[in-house]
């Protein structure tokens, strides 16, 4: 049986950078961005672990006014709404639709697994026109934990009726990865603009600069 390809969402399918501007207009500087990912992240991680978990979208708001704060910047509501509500219309990168469709091609079954909450996941799906791609778009919001305790990536198998170790994670992210092997599951990393996988992470067998590339190597192994 072919391994269930199983896809982080934010970076990975969707390219975040088209928010850059909107944050050099608000900030004065398209880099703040990444401060207010870093930001959404950290909150993701503390709320899991602390048993306190709200949705993504509300994480994403709070890192958006803690940054704000930090940098000295009075954030109207105009101006939030217009950076979180631009994550539901975010475009898929170059690499992703074709590389998709050779993945199905070749007879895999491939699902989405995001901290985004499931009305943001489906509209963001749908608005990049990947939706026929996938049988299921999973949210961690079903297990009140984020990625990458290991609850989510056990609700995906369970979802799929899947064993965890027949599940592929593709992700952008070290950490992710690194999640997914911590909880059984084989993985891919898509090491986007030059990213390392940290080197106190787990390290896939499945490494490449795009998706494309890491559809080469799957379809050699897994197909």
């Amino acid at each position: 049986m072919k391994r269930v390809m199983l896809f982080d969402v934010n970076e990975t399918l969707l390219d975040l950078s088209v928010l850059s501007p909107h944050f050099e207009r608000v900030f004065g500087d398209s880099a703040v961005m990444g401060q207010w990912f870093a930001v959404l992240l950290h909150t993701s991680v503390v709320v899991t672990v602390t048993d306190a978990y709200q949705n993504f979208g509300a994480l994403a708001g709070a890192a958006l006014d803690v940054v704000a704060g930090r940098l000295g910047v009075d954030l109207g509501e105009e101006d939030r709404g217009s950076i979180l509500g631009m994550v539901r219309v975010l475009p898929p990168h170059p690499d992703i639709a074709p590389s998709l469709e050779r993945l199905r091609e070749a007879g895999f079954r491939m699902a989405t697994l995001t901290n985004s909450a499931p009305a943001v996941v489906e509209a963001q799906i749908s608005n990049a026109g990947l939706s026929d791609f996938f049988e299921q778009q999973i949210s961690v919001d079903e297990v009140n934990a984020f990625k990458p305790s290991p609850e989510p990536y056990r609700l995906a198998a369970s979802k799929l009726g899947a064993e965890i170790g027949d599940l592929r994670l593709i992700a952008a992210h070290d950490w992710d990865v690194h999640g997914a092997l911590r909880a059984g599951c084989q993985a891919a990393f898509i090491a986007r603009g030059g990213r390392t996988i940290h080197p106190l992470y787990d390290t896939p067998d499945v490494v490449g600069p795009d998706l494309i590339s890491v559809t080469d190597q799957i379809l050699e192994l897994d197909g």
